[in-house]
């Protein structure tokens, strides 16, 4: 019956948000891309009511300027070196305390991201925050949760705290005929939510967080890569001898990538010790195929005599990884050739084993460096077994099977270069391009071990692998690498940021401004102007940028880059979306379907369904696009109901501004999911009682301050 009243317009807007959801929920192409196909589609579809003009009149919304304007003030504000210094500033309060650390990422975080853009404050704590679980004996899973919920949770504080709330604002005037929201009008609310919110985090939030990432992780074991590194080392016989790096690479079919060159203190390349010593070279043919692969034992372990047949289980069992490995068995089988390794080992002589290079030896960056290989240099490289194997039958080579490839490995070498962890943000130009196409390793020296993904570990076949938001890299990079992506935000990188802090001035680490009094007085004077009602805080905020640029506390280049473009056009497409609902009677059907529950329910917890439903279905959308849909139904059901408009649309509004329960609810969310090890059900195990404590809060609160 009720579906007959519906339009052919209505139908059609439906088909269209149903298509719209699928697409934002699968990103099959990126959300913005999605936008604006709906653009297009509500033009070109007559009977959805919308014009061309009404189609494209997102761009022009006052909600949609202010945001990129909030944009660049935010840019602004971290160009001072504030929010640094305040990150580095978490460690001495610590004291190496596990409930400090918590007190102070959450303590901070939520106050600071009810003024400026959240996305920014959680890139700059993300690797202070990994540090400073570090300083303090905790796993950063404990802290990386908590710190993307405070800052959900500061964006209730204030109207320019978080994008919905500006959308909320413009609503309240299109459908209520009321004046835009105060900039501190609900901030009462969100103080108190804000307060619950971190109460919880602290004591049950604090329980239910899991510790996914052990305390003093090594980074090889936390990627699973103890069998995708190796050493190699180089015989007189090789190929390889008098080529460079890139020579050898070329050279071979196998996908291995050589990642250092260790070279002993002796001019011919060779250490003291290989001067009295004769390798000892194990030999074994693959009787499927003929093949022969070389296994050095002697360069690193202690010297044992000529292979014999107490060899034989060892033997056998590393050629059968082998050939499990060339016929495309999946997961490796080591516990044999372990097994048969550590039956032999008391056979060996008990020599202190050689170290990989001389101790006045050097190392050299293999990306960086045009060094000719020479005989008995030891190449550190990354591949799977079966790569590995073919890259030292074609070039030569000897695998060091004895000498693991750890953390230590680059982090104690005489070269610059180190492993790190690295996370891909929403905004990065990296996002849709393939490993190969973003020339990582070529222009910015950065090697990628490997690319963990919502709990999906990729250590293979990664030139192909196309980059996504949230994707959390290891990386083998280097300091002016990781200096460049601080200063562009390409990538954010998870280095020993509070070590370098401890061995450098701060001045130098985290420089404030000489432009940070003018750029705090811009922004004060924005919030203010727009908090007494001097001007509008869309003409505030574009006051704000230009007296920021012209200032110079901003670059023209550094303010466009600053918007998150992708965001602006979500915000233009579902906009109209929201105006054909409403237009075609789309908005009231749905109050309609939910205003049925007020004949068995009290008002109240009509009012709290409202929440619960906006809450969930942001947690699957964005919470830009909940806005759009859910603020017109809510309006058409609080008149239905002779209930208080505003009232219900300050449910939506603080309903999808704190979105917990998936980790592609709110881009913060994404930005630790990767860094903190976490599981899709870690977001829903802790987060979902949240919301539903939050939902109840601001239910009650909302009823106690504006009433019904």
């Amino acid at each position: 019956m009720i579906a007959g009243e519906l339009s052919t317009g209505a139908l059609v807007v439906f088909g269209l948000i149903g298509v719209a959801l699928v697409l934002f929920v699968s990103e099959l192409i990126p959300n913005d891309v999605t936008a604006i196909g709906i653009i297009v589609a509500l033009a070109a579809l007559p009977m959805t009511g919308v014009s061309q003009r009404e189609a494209i009149s997102g761009f022009a919304n006052t909600a949609t300027i202010t945001i990129v304007a909030m944009y660049m003030l935010s840019a602004g504000i971290q160009a001072t070196g504030l929010v640094q210094r305040l990150g580095f500033s978490l460690a001495k309060f610590t004291d190496g305390s596990e409930t400090r650390a918590l007190a102070a990422t959450i303590g901070t975080t939520g106050p600071i991201a009810g003024f400026i853009n959240n996305t920014p404050v959680v890139a700059i704590f993300v690797p202070m925050i990994s540090d400073l679980a570090e300083k303090t004996g905790i796993s950063p899973s404990k802290l990386l949760l908590p710190l993307s919920y405070a800052a959900i949770l500061g964006g209730t504080l204030t109207l320019i705290g978080t994008s919905t709330n500006l959308l909320a604002s413009e609503f309240a005037v299109d459908l209520l005929d009321r004046e835009p929201i105060g900039m501190f009008e609900f901030s009462l609310l969100g103080v108190v939510v804000l307060a619950v919110g971190l109460a919880y985090l602290m004591t049950v939030g604090r329980w239910l967080t899991p510790a996914r990432i052990p305390v003093d992780a090594d980074l090889v074991e936390e990627f699973d890569l103890e069998d995708h590194l190796a050493h190699v080392r180089v015989g007189a016989d090789s190929p390889a001898v008098g080529s460079t790096v890139d020579d050898l690479e070329a050279g071979t079919e196998a996908d291995v990538r050589v990642l250092q060159l260790r070279r002993g203190g002796n001019q011919d390349g060779r250490s003291e010790a290989n001067e009295t010593e004769t390798e000892r070279v194990l030999e074994y043919s693959d009787g499927d195929r003929g093949e022969r692969s070389r296994v050095d034992f002697g360069a690193e372990a202690e010297r044992g005599p000529e292979p014999g047949p107490e060899h034989e289980p060892e033997l056998e069992a590393t050629a059968r990884e082998e050939r499990l490995q060339r016929d495309g068995e999946t997961e490796p089988r080591t516990r044999d050739l372990e097994a048969a390794r550590s039956g032999t080992e008391q056979l060996r002589d008990q020599r202190q084993p050689r170290p990989l290079h001389h101790p006045d030896g050097e190392t050299f960056t293999a990306v960086e460096t045009d060094q000719r290989i020479r005989e008995d240099d030891v190449l550190t490289v990354h591949g799977t077994l079966q790569a590995v194997n073919r890259f030292v039958e074609d070039r030569g080579l000897w695998q060091l099977v004895r000498a693991s490839v750890t953390e230590e490995t680059f982090d104690d070498a005489p070269s610059e270069d180190l492993l790190a962890k690295a996370v891909v943000p929403e905004e990065s130009p990296f996002v849709g391009e393939t490993l190969a196409e973003t020339t990582l390793r070529e222009f910015y020296r950065t090697t990628v071990l490997a690319i963990r993904r919502e709990g999906e570990l990729l250590r293979a076949d990664l030139e192909e692998t196309r980059l996504a938001a949230g994707d959390l890299l290891l990386v083998q990079t280097d300091s002016s690498a990781i200096e460049h992506f601080a200063d562009s935000g390409d990538l954010v990188v998870i280095d020993d940021a509070l070590d370098r802090l401890a061995d450098a001035d701060l001045e130098t680490v985290a420089p404030l401004s000489p432009k940070t009094p003018i750029a705090i007085a811009i922004m004060a004077g924005v919030v203010g102007s727009a908090a007494l009602g001097i001007a509008p805080i869309v003409i505030a905020a574009l006051a704000g940028v230009f007296c920021m640029i012209v200032t110079g506390c901003l670059s023209t280049a550094d303010a466009y880059d600053a918007v998150s473009w992708n965001i602006v056009f979500l915000l233009a497409g579902v906009i109209p979306l929201g105006v054909a609902l409403e237009t075609t009677g789309g908005s009231q059907f749905i109050a309609a379907a939910l205003v049925s529950t007020g004949d068995v329910l009290p008002l109240v917890l009509v009012l709290l369904l409202f929440t619960v439903v906006t809450g969930l279905l942001a947690n699957v959308i964005t919470p830009v696009a909940t806005v759009v849909l859910m603020i017109p139904v809510a309006v058409d059901a609080a008149t239905s109901l002779g209930a208080s408009p505003f009232s219900f649309l300050l449910a939506v509004t603080f309903a999808s501004a704190t979105s917990f329960m998936t980790p592609v609810g709110y881009q913060t969310n994404l930005m630790v999911y990767g860094p903190g090890g976490y599981e899709f059900t870690d977001f829903l195990k802790v987060g979902g009682p949240l919301q539903l404590l939050l939902a109840v809060v601001t239910t009650v609160g909302i009823v106690q301050i504006w009433g019904l």
